[in-house]
């Protein structure tokens, strides 16, 4: 618990110093991201050879080809755990490819929240100052990627923090906006006023089909899902004695079952209901450990720390339920080791764009219990690749389930690894977006087999399921 209130005085604290700084200086409103370094051939072994050589043929036909994506923060969250792996990769094939991110304001964080909020179904709307502001804070974001932009260069916009820099950038680059939300219950009187931002890009990416939103023009819209990063920290092979030994230095009990949710403190992520389901199977395993792991990094997130402080009360002091919040204690090699050396990973979300932490469970090899919603249903086939549930009952049950049979628990987890290594590795992405580039970019007849007539035939991952 001691670690939960240090990391909310922690973000607290850098909130008030980001509050300061923008109001006391000129803070500029567009950075490049650096990344770490990922090879294409490092995938040898780990993705068929076609794959690889379907990659490096399109690669060819790209070569110098700039592309530019934009999101608000380089770390936290699914989109930059994304951009931190692929943006290196689409360098590795000769792709001139950047990373720049809009850094947020507290005034801009707030709405841009509530937007992701709305687009995932919770009732209400912006205020006009709300919208004014982030109107206001992409047009002079705007103006500065207008100074690195041209007519040839690619950019990718992500999720709804950059979608209005297409009014303010409408000629200098071709267009694309990466949706990654569960669109699949939007509020109906936000989307309308998203969408005739959305319309003017000349693609727009959804994560799936059922998230497309109405009034695109078919065309212009592509369905692919999101992919890990095998080879970065978090999801290289972690063998099992040193993966309990960083557990045990957490205070997880090794010769205790322990089931385990990884996610920000979100209330889309439902950690109360996890903490129910917990509470329910313990009547049947006295001995059970929750741990709760979620850090405060994401500079675009202002709801984390009142989300984590009623989950704190929500546990009641139970010492079984272990609640993690500090990154500078749980970083990516403490997160591989809980999703290795848990004996259930549970992602019981009410909505989710996709949901990462599922697909690095499964390639662990350990089984997964998610929510019956949005991208859990695109990675889990119930019964045979994790479960799928509806309520903390239903999740209860599972949990019971896969600790006392512990043949299916390894069944599934070996399946899960399986699905994942098939549709949900990076290498996967990179030939979708490569394809997209060249649907864009490229009139050679070199490249027109990689074409579809119908771009909104070019899927990657789900529907190979």
């Amino acid at each position: 618990m001691i670690t939960m209130a240090s990391s909310i005085t922690t973000n607290k604290q850098s909130n008030r110093k980001s509050r300061r700084k923008t109001e006391n200086e000129e803070v500029s409103l567009v950075q490049k991201i650096e990344t770490g370094k990922y090879e294409l051939r490092d995938y040898e072994g780990l993705v068929s050879q076609e794959t690889l050589s379907e990659i490096e043929a399109l690669a060819d036909t790209l070569k110098g080809l700039r592309v530019i994506h934009v999101n608000a923060t380089p770390q936290g969250g699914g989109v930059a755990e994304i951009l931190n792996s692929l943006i290196p990769l689409l360098r590795s094939v000769g792709i001139d490819a950047e990373w720049h991110i809009i850094p947020p304001d507290n005034s801009f964080s707030a709405v841009t929240k509530s937007l992701h909020h709305y687009l995932q179904g919770a009732s209400g709307h912006p205020t006009d100052e709300q919208m004014a502001h982030y109107l206001s804070r992409n047009r002079k974001a705007g103006l500065e990627l207008k100074k690195i932009l041209t007519a040839d260069t690619v950019c990718v916009r992500h999720d709804p923090q950059p979608l209005p820099l297409i009014d303010f950038l409408p000629d200098t680059a071709k267009a694309v906006w990466n949706c990654h939300i569960d669109t699949t219950k939007a509020n109906e009187f936000v989307q309308d006023i998203l969408i005739p931002f959305i319309r003017r890009y000349h693609r727009a990416i959804f994560s799936r089909e059922q998230y497309v939103l109405n009034g695109l023009s078919p065309h212009k819209v592509c369905v692919f899902a999101p992919a890990i990063n095998s080879l970065s920290p978090k999801n290289q092979a972690l063998p099992i004695t040193t993966a309990k030994h960083i557990l045990a230095q957490l205070g997880i009990a090794s010769d205790r079952p322990l089931i385990t949710q990884v996610s920000r403190f979100d209330q889309w992520k439902d950690p109360w209901g996890v903490i129910d389901a917990y509470r329910i199977a313990r009547r049947r395993i006295p001995n059970l450990q929750l741990a709760l792991v979620g850090t405060f990094v994401a500079q675009d997130d202002p709801d984390s720390g009142d989300v984590l402080l009623s989950v704190w009360k929500h546990a009641k002091g139970d010492p079984d339920i272990h609640i993690f919040s500090d990154p500078n204690i749980v970083a990516d090699r403490e997160v591989n080791a809980f999703q290795a050396a848990s004996d259930v990973i549970i992602q019981k979300s009410l909505r989710e764009g996709f949901g990462l932490t599922v697909a690095e469970a499964m390639w662990k090899g350990t089984p997964v219990i998610g929510g019956d919603c949005g991208g859990i249903v695109s990675q889990i086939r119930n019964g045979v690749t994790g479960f799928l549930v509806a309520s903390r009952e239903d999740c209860a049950a599972r949990i019971v389930t896969l600790l006392q049979d512990y043949d299916l628990a390894k069944r599934m987890g070996q399946a899960g690894r399986q699905s994942v290594k098939h549709h949900f590795l990076m290498p996967r992405l990179l030939k979708d977006h490569l394809r997209l580039y060249a649907s864009m970019c490229c009139q050679s007849a070199k490249v027109r087999h990689f074409k579809t007539e119908h771009f909104g035939l070019i899927r990657g991952g789900e529907e190979a399921l």
